[in-house]
């Protein structure tokens, strides 16, 4: 009978936890560990509406300050978890502080990858992952002209969109040959390039920036291989995440691309969990290990979890879904496309209302849509049901996806 869990990290994954555990019964001790200052908060809105100024701190959070009290949840927040004792089943905080558990939930989520070269330290060079990243960055544009994002991902496109909206010159510089190459087909891209583009971002593809110049201890402009500098007052480096797994490496865990968890979510260690971004667990639906950035997979992971540690069993094998904002552009991608041999676009990227299907071997593995809800919706469900669409059908917009069959 579990008296007391311990849950390490306070993100989405924590606080979806906590509630589910509550909820489902457990009256035991709960003790939240995080890192930050601040209650659980969300991250997506990061990158655009707080970034922008046009969102207060306070309505980041998750939940509010009363929820704690009300679910009986102790708070160690501004603190880190530097060692976990296996053996006497207690972590260890950075000021010395030991928390014995029963149970423990690891959801460290994910960290920024720092790039490589020289000029990195400069002042005015950043990453983008909390509430503090965002409130140096932004007051570094306050007073800037010339922005330079190392990284067409997700993160670095929605900056770019956020930063020209604020009236700055953005370059955009992507060391492989189009944006977003990791999660979406050419078509999806180039329609992003266009965008972006048109909206006035400088967007270079295929360029490996090699070094950071500045004076006087900060950045002056970014370098290439091929010669070319950038001038830049702040530079955003977006070249991916990585798992927060040292604190589970460290511990003797299992890690390979996260920290290794099984279907049930249960790390090596029969007394530890994991969930969120931290994790690589197996994917039934897919047939292989997945590590997942996504609030969405953050969400169900830790619902399973916190079920799993009730004794109550439960897979964890949900379709994962993604989405960016982008201007006046919602991209939501619904399930994982690698590893199709057709993507077939449905409607005009033109229309700025479209969706790209991608199929393997005739079946439905996922769907990106823009600006389209209705296709987002069936996607959902007819990716999780390994639907096979007729491909005349699928082709022709007029024909709702659900009825696609």
């Amino acid at each position: 009978m579990l008296s007391h869990i311990v849950i390490v990290g306070a993100g989405q994954a924590a606080i979806q936890a906590l509630d589910t555990l509550r909820r489902k019964g457990f009256s035991g001790q709960l003790t939240l560990v995080g890192e930050e200052p601040w209650l659980p908060y969300q991250r997506p809105p990061l990158s655009k509406k707080f970034l922008s100024g046009g969102m207060e701190r306070e309505k980041l959070l998750i939940r509010p300050q009363t929820f704690y009290a009300e679910h009986r949840v102790q708070t160690h927040l501004g603190r880190r978890a530097v060692e976990i004792d296996r053996r006497a089943q207690s972590v260890r905080l950075d000021d010395g502080t030991n928390i014995r558990y029963d149970a423990l939930l690891l959801a460290t989520g994910s960290t920024p990858r720092h790039i490589p070269i020289p000029g990195a330290n400069l002042s005015g060079v950043h990453l983008l992952r909390n509430i503090a990243d965002v409130e140096r960055i932004r007051s570094d544009l306050a007073v800037s002209r010339n922005l330079v994002i190392i990284g067409a991902g997700y993160v670095g496109l929605e900056v770019a969109a956020t930063a020209r909206a604020m009236g700055l010159s953005v370059t955009l510089l992507e060391q492989t040959d189009r944006v977003l190459s990791r999660v979406t087909a050419p078509q999806v891209s180039s329609f992003y390039e266009a965008e972006h583009t048109r909206q006035g971002v400088r967007l270079i593809c295929g360029t490996q920036v090699s070094a950071l110049e500045g004076s006087q201890g900060r950045v002056r402009s970014v370098v290439c291989e091929d010669g070319s500098a950038h001038e830049a007052d702040v530079v955003l480096v977006g070249i991916g995440v990585g798992p927060r797994d040292d604190l589970a490496q460290a511990a003797g865990l299992e890690c390979l691309n996260g920290i290794v968890v099984d279907q049930h979510c249960r790390t090596s260690d029969p007394n530890i969990y994991a969930a969120g971004d931290c994790t690589s667990h197996p994917s039934i639906h897919y047939g292989r290990r997945v590590r997942l950035e996504s609030v969405d997979n953050a969400f169900e992971q830790a619902s399973s979890a916190a079920l799993n540690l009730l004794g109550t069993p439960t897979p964890h094998d949900k379709v994962p879904w993604f989405w960016s904002d982008q201007y006046d552009l919602k991209m939501i991608i619904v399930g994982l496309s690698q590893g199709y041999d057709e993507a077939v676009t449905r409607g005009s990227p033109a229309s700025r209302s479209f969706s790209v299907c991608y199929l393997r071997e005739g079946e439905l593995i996922a769907v990106d849509t823009v600006n389209s809800p209705k296709d987002q919706m069936a996607a959902r469900k007819l990716v999780a049901a390994r639907a096979r669409p007729d491909r005349a059908k699928l082709t022709e917009p007029s024909h709702p996806l659900k009825d696609c069959l």
